[in-house]
């Protein structure tokens, strides 16, 4: 299956869900804003929402600093 993550291609075995793929791209306990396919996904959602084959997501990391 093909995702496309901040317009770059990914290929996976199985459909992950968006926590799995925020491992995989090591983003686990990082402040995190994902859109998928133009719609925000809520953070409490992240572990049950399983991506599709040409799902499009955009992954914003927030930066703290001063």
């Amino acid at each position: 299956m093909q995702l496309t993550v901040n317009g770059t291609s990914h290929s996976f075995e199985h459909s992950p869900s968006l926590a799995q793929l925020l491992e995989t791209l090591s983003l686990t306990g990082k402040r995190v804003a994902v859109e998928r396919n133009g719609e925000i996904v809520p953070r409490s959602r992240f572990a049950e929402t399983l991506l599709a084959d040409g799902d499009q997501l955009e992954i914003v990391v927030a930066v703290g600093g001063g």
